[in-house]
């Protein structure tokens, strides 16, 4: 699967933006309170990890352009959570300045570099500044969805799902062996085990289940062998795993 150029991913990063600031107005007074769909965590704690995220991605690239390296959180995983767990209890107001802050520092950062700087080293996962864009573009159009706002993930766009198919094939267990059916479109083999599973169904609800969210349109089947089968197993998250050496 091909990965966007620089600029067409910038783009995205925008249109993503101005997605995910329509999601955090639609929140109501008091709305911050009420909880994300993510289990455990409020609608706070996850405007919490958007703001910080979109910082911590601001300065790989920031540190990166001065031939820096900086590690991505402050304190690592424990200061990632420390600082959401202190900022999850602000207002919505303050939620809103924050985010707010975060995404305009996080785009002029991208919109600031030059066409050879996208493949500039970053301490972020031993990799470049192109691959903080990408997990930027997840991180913000799939924390749109999570916000609950009337924004799921039947509106995520074919590339995006398409993007995710590629990231996420690393959550295939090494015996299986998957073929995505979605409607309409090419089929597409994820894994090389001998175990194999097809899910077939819309796009954007076999993107959502491969990324650990509800499917909005309740289109998926899996079958194996031609007999009606469970959606199988998957492994956690890549950013879960060991890092590359």
């Amino acid at each position: 699967m091909t990965s966007p150029t620089p600029a067409a991913l910038l783009a995205e990063l925008h249109k993503a933006v101005t997605a995910l600031t329509a999601g955090l107005d639609r929140i109501p007074a008091g709305g911050e309170k009420a909880p994300s769909t993510l289990p455990g965590w409020s609608r706070g704690h996850l405007l919490a990890h958007i703001a910080g995220i979109c910082s911590a991605l601001a300065r790989q690239v920031e540190y990166g352009r001065r031939g820096e390296t900086v590690e991505l959180y402050d304190g690592g995983v424990e200061g990632r959570n420390r600082a959401i767990d202190l900022a999850a209890g602000h207002s919505l107001a303050q939620h809103r300045r924050d985010v707010d802050a975060a995404l305009q520092r996080v785009l002029a950062a991208f919109d600031a570099l030059a066409e050879d700087e996208w493949q500039t080293r970053i301490a972020f996962r031993n990799g470049v500044i192109f691959d903080a864009g990408l997990a930027l573009w997840r991180e913000l159009v799939i924390h749109t969805a999570d916000l609950d706002t009337g924004a799921g993930p039947e509106t995520w766009s074919r590339e995006f799902c398409f993007h995710l198919f590629d990231f996420l094939a690393a959550r295939v267990p090494a015996e299986s062996r998957l073929v995505l059916q979605p409607v309409a479109l090419p089929p597409l083999t994820l894994g090389t085990g001998g175990s194999t599973v097809v899910v077939s169904g819309m796009v954007t609800d076999i993107a959502a289940w491969l990324a650990g969210r509800k499917p909005s349109l309740d289109s998926l089947r899996a079958t194996a062998a031609g007999d009606s089968a469970d959606l199988p197993h998957l492994l956690p998250w890549p950013s879960a795993m060991p890092e590359p050496k």
